[in-house]
């Protein structure tokens, strides 16, 4: 892989920041006054920039984090959310018609979960409800050691959005999940890692510069395979091992058959040849 130059990518909005380094795409949410609560030029910002990242083969990473000591606030409800712009109607049409407004805003997170490319989310602080579904929607989370994931939704009497039941109850499965997202407690840095929940916590100051140094390893490394790699793991959430092992299969032949294993195979006996002769 070739990597990108670095370079900062217009996103359009203030609310939504982004750039290329060391073949990484890294967006920000930029809200730090409102703790990166979701606006909603960000709904269409996000999707925008995930979908330009999946596509550019000089992008081998995709970093997603918060600006100032939050990741997101979630849905900003003094915002209004989603109940703006809704057309009239009876009531299951308005439900309907502010559940598909609900349901595109968070095409972020099947974009985050779903792309070929490895995704982290870096959490400097809280991410709460929408924003903790976010999270958890990469495929990695690294987080400051203050970071906490909150549900929230229950506090508002609201049930969840944004994929954060199914992805909480698929990582750490249905019984503790629905406990998590009932009791709608601070999920501090140490038990999220505890959990399956965070790959890495990092002190405060650190978190920015270890970030981007862990993506930037990963967007160094044999970027095609580690998209099969991914497939694979999406697969086993979804197939039995008797339909996983075909594609797999597939995948292991088609990795085969590129340029860096064969890079990877002539540094490998390289190392392997100079091993031998000291």
């Amino acid at each position: 892989m070739t990597l990108a130059r670095d370079h900062q990518i217009d996103t359009g909005t203030s609310t939504v920041l982004a750039d290329v380094v060391d073949g990484v795409g890294v967006i920000t949410l930029n809200r730090p006054e409102r703790r990166n609560a979701l606006h909603a030029e960000m709904y269409q910002a996000v999707p925008r920039l995930l979908e330009r990242f999946a596509a550019d083969d000089d992008i081998g990473c995709v970093l997603i984090t918060g600006a100032g000591d939050a990741f997101c606030a979630g849905g900003d409800v003094r915002d209004g959310g989603s109940a703006k712009d809704v057309p009239a109607g009876n009531r299951d049409e308005q439900i309907a018609a502010r559940a598909a407004i609900l349901a595109d805003n968070a095409r972020m997170v099947t974009l985050l979960h779903d792309m070929p490319k490895v995704t982290i989310a870096a959490l400097p602080g809280a991410a709460v409800g929408a924003g903790m579904g976010i999270a958890l929607s990469t495929d990695l989370r690294i987080a400051a050691r203050s970071a906490r994931l909150i549900p929230g939704w229950s506090k508002l009497a609201f049930s969840g959005d944004f994929g954060g039941a199914w992805l909480l109850t698929h990582l750490v499965g249905p019984s503790k999940a629905l406990e998590l997202l009932i009791a709608d407690t601070a999920i501090d840095a140490g038990t999220a890692e505890r959990l399956g929940l965070f790959n890495r916590v990092i002190d405060d100051a650190d978190l920015p510069a270890s970030a981007r140094a862990w993506a930037a390893e990963i967007a160094a490394g044999p970027t095609a395979a580690f998209a099969g790699t991914k497939a694979n793991v999406l697969d086993a959430m979804r197939l039995s091992l008797g339909e996983a092992l075909l594609p797999e299969s597939e995948r292991m032949v088609r990795s085969a058959l590129t340029q860096e294993h064969r890079d990877a195979v002539k540094a490998w006996l390289a190392s392997a040849a100079k091993k031998a002769r000291s």
